[in-house]
């Protein structure tokens, strides 16, 4: 997972590969018309239907989920060392009720709360490759 091969890799190794993962998903984000909240380490959170309303919201986060396992798998982990393979990611999505609101003074933050995002995260931690939760 990503702990072990952080820190078995130099730091600007991790740090290219994630800029070139977050790249592309924030190009998707764009052409989805979704809202990028945040990056927290390898974690990258977005939303749909925030913060203007848009009624195939849940499609196009679902596009994008879709869109972003395709785009890791075709991310090498290293330019520099092809053998170590490409990026695989677990992707966690859940709708329903939030509370937005930005927070804090020194460098605000755009902040989603509820059970909706934590259920979510919690399927993008626990999920195993290729599992499906309904």
């Amino acid at each position: 997972g990503y702990t072990d091969m952080s820190s078995s890799m130099p730091p600007e190794k991790v740090m290219s590969m994630l800029d070139r993962l977050f790249t592309q998903f924030d190009s998707q984000c764009t052409k989805l018309k979704l809202f990028k909240v945040e990056t927290i380490g390898d974690a990258y959170m977005c939303v749909g239907g925030l913060p203007d309303k848009q009624a195939d919201h849940t499609l196009r986060v679902a596009l994008f989920a879709m869109e972003t396992v395709r785009s890791a798998n075709s991310t090498l982990v290293d330019l520099d060392d092809p053998e170590m393979g490409c990026v695989n990611i677990r992707v966690g999505f859940h709708s329903g009720p939030v509370v937005a609101s930005v927070v804090g003074e020194l460098n605000p933050r755009y902040c989603l709360f509820g059970d909706t995002v934590n259920f979510a995260s919690r399927m993008g931690t626990t999920a195993t490759c290729f599992s499906h939760i309904v």
